[in-house]
């Protein structure tokens, strides 16, 4: 029987380590206004992976969390300040992100809320006015 893969990542301090485990559900850019604004950039790199698939290994009482809305619980480190990860408990999904856990191959798939964005990429990958059908968007396409 296969071992399923892990890797570990940290906060920008190292006070914060977390350990994701197997593969990941989906991976892409969210260009999202709330994303946007968390992450102090024009988009933000996801990794989605189902909650048991995720563990704070240390740290965890350094953990904050914030929700603007029921559908994201943000989390960050309060030594640093460094932001951890995103729980959307509604999609049963956790957004690990991109940079915490950098031995993870980053293969983006998607662009999500791109009727968001404020920074046009032409890169061929799907862009989505919302999130896709079976998380409960509309699934609809726009161009690049």
């Amino acid at each position: 029987m296969a071992t399923p893969t892990m890797h570990r990542g940290q906060c920008f301090c190292g006070a914060v380590e977390v350990e994701v485990r197997g593969e990941p559900e989906a991976m892409g850019y969210c260009h999202c206004e709330s994303c946007r604004h968390w992450s102090a950039g024009p988009v933000n790199a996801f990794i989605l992976w189902k909650p048991e698939s995720v563990a704070i290994v240390r740290g965890e009482d350094m953990l904050a969390s914030y929700r603007k809305t029921p559908q994201s619980r943000r989390r960050w480190c309060t030594v640093c300040g460094g932001h951890v990860l995103t729980e959307h408990p509604d999609l049963g999904l956790t957004d690990v992100y991109a940079a915490i856990v950098p031995a993870v191959e980053f293969r983006p798939g998607v662009h999500v809320h791109y009727q968001e964005t404020v920074l046009r990429i032409a890169d061929g990958l799907p862009k989505l006015r919302e999130v896709p059908a079976e998380l409960g968007g509309t699934g609809e396409h726009l161009s690049e």
